[in-house]
């Protein structure tokens, strides 16, 4: 039997996970049921353009609740008890210099369900990430990225 994907998550993630399923559930899906009766009432649903939006936004609505409902199902919440204060991990905000001379970056490494790089917020999955996992503030890293290398001083762990 096929092992299941688990979801690693921030408790902030799961949270904003949950709200958006509720508002799916409650919100968007009513919205959308309703798109539907209204676009059915006015006539033959094979010229319906009305209906045919609406029937696409409720497969798009569907998906994200089953997509949503399997993430909160096999979520695994972060827990960096174990993890030395300076050190790279999931759920920490990490900052960082590429060398020789760039610009200091911080990004806080998340699982790929709340992954967000124009917020600061990068995936597990990424290759920064997984290249940053396990470092130490003041450790220098080779990181290989799509298209080469980068070499980044990991500057501090929040």
């Amino acid at each position: 039997m096929a092992e299941e994907k688990s979801f690693p998550m921030t408790a902030d993630g799961k949270a904003k996970l949950e709200q958006e399923l509720e508002d799916l559930r409650l919100v968007r899906r009513p919205e959308v049921i309703n798109r539907i009766k209204i676009a059915r009432s006015y006539g033959d649903l094979s010229e319906n353009s009305e209906y045919e939006s609406a029937k696409d936004e409720q497969a798009f609505v569907e998906g994200r609740i089953s997509q949503i409902e399997t993430m909160l199902q096999y979520a695994v919440i972060i827990d960096n008890e174990d993890v030395a204060t300076d050190e790279v991990s999931m759920g920490r905000e990490i900052t960082f210099q590429e060398l020789p001379d760039e610009e200091p970056e911080s990004y806080t490494i998340v699982g790929e369900s709340e992954s967000d790089p124009l917020s600061g917020k990068i995936s597990n999955e990424s290759p920064m990430a997984k290249g940053l996992l396990g470092h130490k503030v003041g450790d220098t890293v080779e990181i290989e990225i799509p298209n080469g290398s980068m070499k980044v001083k990991i500057l501090s762990v929040k």
